[in-house]
């Protein structure tokens, strides 16, 4: 423990190094404990520090289109598949067997279509063929009245024969008219109930059809060339319709998922670039889209590889990306440091010409990078900053700069 007469000498000994000149304090530090920074025009960009994770450039996802137990599985998860190559295999029985009897009443439905139309062909022939009766017998009715009519007018046959003849004629020709029109309506039904039925049974076709693409998507194949991934699937697992049952990644390219603080949601937009380094070189991303949903105070972003992938980059590697929110322009510059945390930027040491003191100074900090602020007031190129931490000096106005 620290005597009176010891904490006495450290009150001493501090307020030795503090001391009052024309009303300012001034405090005596050490050079070797602070970052002194020198004030520069150059090249300034506002930048933002993100982390991104590399994703293929396209993921198709794989859900159940029909719910059932789990058969047969093919493949496993990471493989490589082309095109159309069949991952599992899913048992549905109520669905099969709802195909069964949909088959068995389309077949019904073609046999009993064909009946129906030998029927009315049967049908119809046997009104032509009575079209036929009908249309002999009024020609011979329409030429024995024509002959009559002759005999009549030349008094050859008497008025009774030829009425009966005139009589005759007009039976035929009624029975005719009447014969045609009921072959006429005969066609238009026969014509009307094949159409209805031909459309019925497209219907059923079409069903079955429908329902054999449901037995066949039982099978869940390779929507795409890719690589399964998140394959959650073993033999004897009910799988609920919509079901997520894994997804294919193409690995023809990548792509970068981005986190972004949404405090950036305003300045971030498509079109955006970013650059990040890969075994030592730099390279270019340029933001493709933005989701605008916000989760955790962050919206993501996804960003395209500009010119060349880094070779030997692979899925879910994390890239610390510097995203460019600006153009670059020349600014005054202060680079960045622990001062900004006591002065909120309002104010910094600045080093006398001499290098010997340092004393406060109003500034006016405006746009920032990862590296710098830009200086819109207060200093100018060549001052030199004291940018460390300024908690260890209190409310000291003038610093006394000792070099050893």
């Amino acid at each position: 423990m620290l005597t009176i007469g010891s904490i006495t000498s450290l009150i001493l000994l501090i307020g030795g190094s503090i001391y009052f000149t024309s009303g300012k304090s001034k405090l005596s530090v050490d050079t070797e404990r602070l970052t002194i920074s020198p004030v520069t025009k150059g090249p300034f960009q506002v930048t933002i520090a993100v982390n991104g994770s590399v994703m293929p450039i396209t993921t198709i996802y794989l859900d159940a289109v029909e719910g059932g137990l789990v058969e047969a599985k093919y493949v496993e998860d990471g493989a490589n598949l082309k095109k159309g190559d069949p991952i599992l295999k899913l048992s549905n029985t109520d669905l099969e067997l709802n195909l069964a009897n949909q088959e068995t009443a389309v077949y019904a439905a073609q046999t009993q279509m064909q009946i129906s139309q030998n029927n009315a062909t049967s049908n119809t022939i046997n009104k032509l063929n009575q079209m036929a009766d009908v249309d002999n017998a009024f020609k011979e009715a329409e030429r024995i009245y024509k002959l009559d009519k002759h005999l009549y007018e030349q008094k050859a046959i008497g008025l009774q024969e030829y009425q009966q003849a005139v009589n005759t004629y007009e039976y035929q020709l009624n029975r005719k008219k009447l014969t045609q029109r009921i072959l006429r309506q005969d066609t238009a039904l026969v014509k009307q109930q094949n159409q209805q039925a031909q459309e019925q049974y497209a219907q059923m076709k079409n069903t079955l059809n429908l329902m054999r693409k449901k037995v066949a998507d039982l099978t869940v194949r390779a929507p795409i060339d890719g690589q399964l991934t998140s394959m959650d699937s073993e033999v004897g697992q009910n799988k609920n319709k919509g079901e997520r049952l894994g997804q294919i990644d193409v690995l023809t390219g990548y792509k970068v998922r981005v986190d972004v603080d949404e405090h950036y949601i305003s300045q971030v937009y498509t079109g955006l670039t970013g650059t990040f380094q890969f075994a030592d070189k730099n390279y270019t991303l340029k933001i493709k889209k933005v989701f605008p949903q916000i989760t955790a105070n962050k919206f993501q972003v996804d960003m395209e590889f500009v010119g060349a992938v880094p070779a030997g980059i692979r899925r879910g590697q994390t890239l610390q990306i510097l995203l460019a929110l600006s153009d670059e322009t020349k600014q005054v510059l202060l680079p960045k440091g622990g001062f900004i945390e006591k002065t909120g930027g309002n104010w910094v040491f600045k080093l006398s010409e001499d290098g010997k003191t340092a004393y406060k100074v109003d500034v006016q900090l405006g746009r920032q990078s990862t590296d710098y602020y830009e200086i819109l007031g207060g200093l100018k190129p060549g001052d030199k900053v004291i940018t460390s931490s300024y908690d260890t000096f209190g409310d000291i106005q003038e610093l006394i700069l000792n070099k050893n």
